[in-house]
């Protein structure tokens, strides 16, 4: 292809991609391709175009051809946000769900307050959630199956200013923290899903610590009476989370 050498490339390029634009609105990918690839031709540093060709190659099912021109609008311009969501749409399609979802995450970055964007992301991260969870269920050797197995990245969820409730200082739950969320529950105050999370988490690798059973000798006597007294001693320790 051969670089923009007069502003008349330039103009005839514009009304080339308007023509491709209305065939695509006319659902005509096809020509709409072939109109883009004639605008891109006369202007390749254009990276609008290279982005609206990406998106008639999604709308053919050409994922791999969308990919490329996607990534030609990123190279051209870092900070499009339309290259990425492209991108990112022909990679879910693709079922490359963790390339998609570093594609959605640079666009909400971008521009968080995008509705599409914000959507996109949401959608990709349950299908990374998904696909975790069949590979584990797939597998008998897999293991245990948790949260950051579903594809959950806690450093990733941004506290958002207006946010009113408990926020946890570091990483660990204090008891400070719970007594600020016991506090926050009895005002009908939700908690962050954030610290949700790293409540969970952490529950999680303190269960995985126990054994998965435990004998219990039950001595001679009342029995009522010294289950209610094991209860006292297992329950008193979750008084001091």
């Amino acid at each position: 292809m051969a670089p923009v050498d007069s502003s008349l490339d330039v103009k005839r390029s514009e009304e080339i991609k308007e023509a491709a634009n209305r065939a695509f609105q006319e659902h005509k990918f096809l020509h709409a391709v072939d109109l883009y690839t004639d605008a891109i031709q006369l202007n390749e540093s254009n990276a609008i175009l290279w982005a609206n060709r990406a998106f008639a190659h999604t709308k053919i099912e050409e994922y791999g051809s969308a990919v490329e021109d996607a990534a030609k609008a990123i190279e051209l311009n870092p900070s499009y946000v339309k290259g990425y969501y492209r991108r990112g749409t022909a990679h879910l399609a693709m079922g490359k769900f963790k390339d998609a979802l570093k594609d959605f995450k640079q666009a909400a970055k971008i521009a968080p307050r995008d509705p599409d964007a914000r959507k996109k992301l949401r959608e990709c991260e349950k299908a990374v959630r998904e696909e975790a969870f069949q590979n584990a269920i797939a597998s008998p050797d897999s293991g245990p199956v948790g949260f950051r197995d579903f594809g959950v990245d806690v450093s990733s969820i941004d506290v958002e200013a207006t946010y009113d409730g408990p926020r946890m200082e570091g990483e660990e739950v204090t008891l400070p923290f719970v007594q600020k969320m016991m506090d926050a529950f009895k005002n009908q105050k939700k908690l962050h899903r954030r610290y949700a999370y790293q409540i969970l988490f952490q529950i999680r690798e303190q269960l995985r610590a126990l054994p998965s059973l435990v004998d219990v000798q039950v001595p001679d006597g009342p029995t009522h009476y010294s289950l209610r007294r094991h209860s006292r001693a297992v329950l008193r320790p979750a008084q001091h989370l």
